[in-house]
């Protein structure tokens, strides 16, 4: 598969040939395995107090000739405490047991839960390929809703020097992602009691840049909302796929897909096997044609 390589004034200059990693089918049911393995880690463990309702005294004998014993007054066998006694006359009431008046819960949530789930590393790996090859493909970024004219996801290396937000912004207006960029800045409120909750603004997802290593872009980029920066090393399913949802605009740097490809990142054992053969014939068939 190949792509257009954008220069800075927003032109096509060449085309190069994408990795291998891009050219993996598209599973969105592997993709969303692999964020919700990722959002699992983000989630609080919660849970009641653990002597919740336990803190009375509600023990009472069932034996024939003990003191306080409930023996013989045809009483159903519930946990009771005493609010009252006149002599061995005593006044209970259920207490303790679930269904009691402040009785503990019966099955109340516990902070010890383990909330975070794994994931195979084939199928991790496998999953980011799987989200990267819906990046390149018009069908998916439009199902996503992203708004664009030409789908052109190879940057020249130079973007990476960008050192100001509004180089940047211009930068991807030229592209033509300002109808992108205007969608991706609306913020509405929450419907819901997520507002009481910490989150009362929900906001869409715009473009995501990758690029090489750390660089001037990764934090000149980061504060125009909706925008996300990333090296390509850290490349996630979650990134890649915000909300299991394949498809997300992505722009790469010429530089980052060379670390891709020489890298092999994300790649696993039969890939990289087939990867040297397809180079080892390619190789052949260069010193045929010489």
């Amino acid at each position: 598969m190949k792509a257009d390589v954008v220069n800075m004034q927003g032109s096509k200059v060449r085309k190069i040939e994408l990795p291998i990693q891009f050219s993996e089918a598209v599973r969105p049911d592997l993709i969303q395995r692999a964020v919700l393995a990722i959002q699992s880690h983000h989630r609080q463990p919660y849970g009641t107090f653990p002597q919740a309702g336990m803190r009375q005294v509600a023990k009472l004998s069932r034996r024939r000739r003990q003191y306080k014993t409930a023996y013989g007054h045809g009483i159903s066998r519930v946990p009771r405490k005493t609010l009252w006694k006149r002599g061995r006359q005593f006044g209970w009431v259920g207490a303790f047991a679930p269904g009691m008046t402040k009785g503990r819960k019966a099955n109340p949530p516990k902070a010890e839960k383990v909330w975070s789930q794994k994931i195979n590393g084939k199928e991790r790996r496998k999953a980011i390929c799987s989200a990267l090859a819906a990046t390149v493909q018009p069908v998916w970024v439009k199902k996503r809703g992203h708004l664009f004219q030409e789908m052109s996801p190879v940057l020249d290396t130079q973007a990476e020097s960008l050192a100001k937000t509004k180089e940047v912004q211009l930068f991807l207006e030229k592209l033509g992602l300002a109808a992108e960029l205007a969608r991706a800045a609306e913020k509405r409120v929450r419907a819901g009691k997520g507002k009481m909750r910490n989150r009362p603004y929900k906001q869409k997802k715009g473009p995501l840049l990758v690029v090489a290593g750390a660089c001037k872009l990764l934090h000149a980029a980061q504060n125009i909302p909706g925008v996300d920066v990333c090296e390509v090393k850290n490349l996630n399913a979650e990134l890649l796929a915000p909300g299991c949802m394949p498809g997300r605009l992505t722009l790469f740097t010429e530089k980052a897909l060379e670390v891709l490809q020489n890298e092999q990142l994300f790649l696993n054992d039969k890939q990289q096997q087939e990867k040297k053969i397809m180079q080892k014939q390619a190789q052949k068939k260069s010193k045929q044609d010489e």
